[in-house]
């Protein structure tokens, strides 16, 4: 089989997948995701699950489009476009067939991702069983091992510790003060001041800790709770970074092509 004819299956549509969906799209593979009626990323602005509302979205020049049904996503397939489907479930999985299933959820912890889903199962993070439950899992932890190929065994537990940038990690992230629905005028890559209120829920403020810009934040409308993350600010201040896929993703989706290759082009 020509590897541009392999059937790609990616669970998940936030930052981590939607690098991977990029990466393998411009690499020439065909690519379906998988979502989430109602997904809560907070870097919406390098996500393909913005499709899910929007019902297209664009990352780095790639176009993602909203399926209405798992037949409609395998005509985009057969076409050569890629799609997104609201199926957290998999149940397209009869129709697709995959070749190749990426579980890029990043939800820590197993989904019901099993090794007998598809000739080739990676999984992105803590949470599967390389050999067990899927074929690869990609290391997601930031350090040495980021991006690595394990082939026995598990990534690293989480950290719950967001990653370093310009010298920041806590106090860039702005979480949920109370339980209800987050309000917000804010947009991405607005640039922010120390102690600016950018968002509140049910009447609770947000404040910003960082000047910088707001790289990423939830959907407003979307119901949080105590501590849920729903936003970040980036202290270098550069809008641009706000809409290009990070560092992190991109290794990992590096991670991703590299399992595929070493599984069918032998």
């Amino acid at each position: 089989m020509p590897l541009n004819h392999l059937r790609i299956l990616i669970r998940g549509a936030g930052e981590m997948a939607s690098a991977s969906a990029v990466l393998l799209v411009r690499s020439g593979f065909r690519v379906v995701m998988t979502e989430t009626a109602a997904p809560r990323s907070v870097r919406r602005g390098v996500s393909f699950c913005e499709a899910v509302y929007e019902g297209r979205q664009r990352v780095e020049g790639i176009e993602m489009v909203l399926a209405p049904s798992p037949d409609q996503a395998n005509n985009l397939w057969n076409q050569g476009r890629p799609a997104l489907l609201v199926d957290p479930d998999l149940a397209s999985l009869a129709v697709f067939r995959p070749d190749v299933l990426v579980d890029a959820a990043m939800a820590k912890r197993n989904l019901g991702t099993t090794i007998t889903l598809a000739p080739l199962v990676v999984a992105l993070g803590p949470g599967f069983s390389a050999g067990r439950d899927c074929h690869r899992v990609v290391e997601t932890n930031r350090g040495h091992n980021l991006g690595r190929l394990i082939d026995q065994g598990e990534a690293q537990a989480n950290t719950r510790e967001p990653g370093v940038i310009a010298g920041e990690s806590l106090r860039r992230v702005l979480r949920a003060p109370a339980h209800g629905i987050l309000r917000t005028e804010a947009v991405i890559g607005q640039s922010v001041a120390a102690g600016q209120i950018v968002a509140d829920v049910e009447g609770q403020p947000i404040h910003t800790e960082l000047s910088g810009v707001l790289r990423g934040l939830v959907r407003p409308g979307t119901l949080v709770h105590p501590g849920y993350k729903v936003g970040d600010v980036d202290p270098r201040g550069v809008r641009e970074y706000c809409f290009t896929i990070s560092d992190k993703a991109r290794t990992v989706a590096g991670a991703v092509l590299e399992a595929i290759l070493e599984r069918f082009n032998r």
